[in-house]
């Protein structure tokens, strides 16, 4: 099950989109077209690393250059987002692959599947740390009060943390 990638787009401190790529790019496009000289934060939700979309051209064009990626022609299946992409393995491991049902592929795609749901809620944690740390940093770094919001996001202290960032409190410039 493959969830639409979100997106989260800031100018300054104002959030100016968040949605899929077709939500917040026409959103991009058109602050972008009133100011050419717009500086753009956009951060991917799940990450939390900063992206960039080149906003050049018709929304149109702009979607195409950056949505799903064109059909391919060739093996594999292209328009269910399949990407080729070469693994190293021994010889054992192919001779295992080559006698499961359904082939390679198939049952490499299960077993990725089968381990993300055994995924440990502690390493989920951390990605999550990692990818509001990366946010955090991006957007208040130079904030007085980042450190010790930093501090209490990686302590995992939560009440600490929100407070920290709270409108009343928290992160800004001063």
């Amino acid at each position: 099950m493959e969830t639409t990638k979100k997106y989260t787009a800031f100018v300054g401190e104002r959030l100016v989109a968040s949605g899929s790529l077709e939500e917040v790019l026409p959103r991009l496009k058109a602050t972008f077209d009133r100011n050419r000289s717009t500086l753009f934060l956009i951060f991917d939700d799940e990450t939390g690393a900063q992206v960039d979309f080149d906003l050049r051209g018709t929304v149109a064009a702009v979607l195409a250059r950056h949505g799903p990626s064109p059909v391919q022609t060739g093996p594999g299946r292209p328009r269910l987002g399949v990407i080729s992409r070469e693994i190293t393995l021994l010889p054992r491991h192919w001779e295992w692959l080559g006698r499961q049902p359904n082939g390679a592929s198939a049952t490499i795609r299960r077993l990725v599947e089968e381990a993300r749901k055994r995924e440990p809620a502690e390493l989920r944690r951390q990605q999550a740390r990692a990818a509001t740390e990366r946010f955090l940093f991006a957007l208040a770094g130079n904030y007085p009060g980042y450190e010790e919001a930093s501090r209490a996001l990686y302590r995992g202290d939560s009440p600490r943390f929100a407070e920290l960032i709270s409108p009343n409190r928290g992160l800004s410039p001063r």
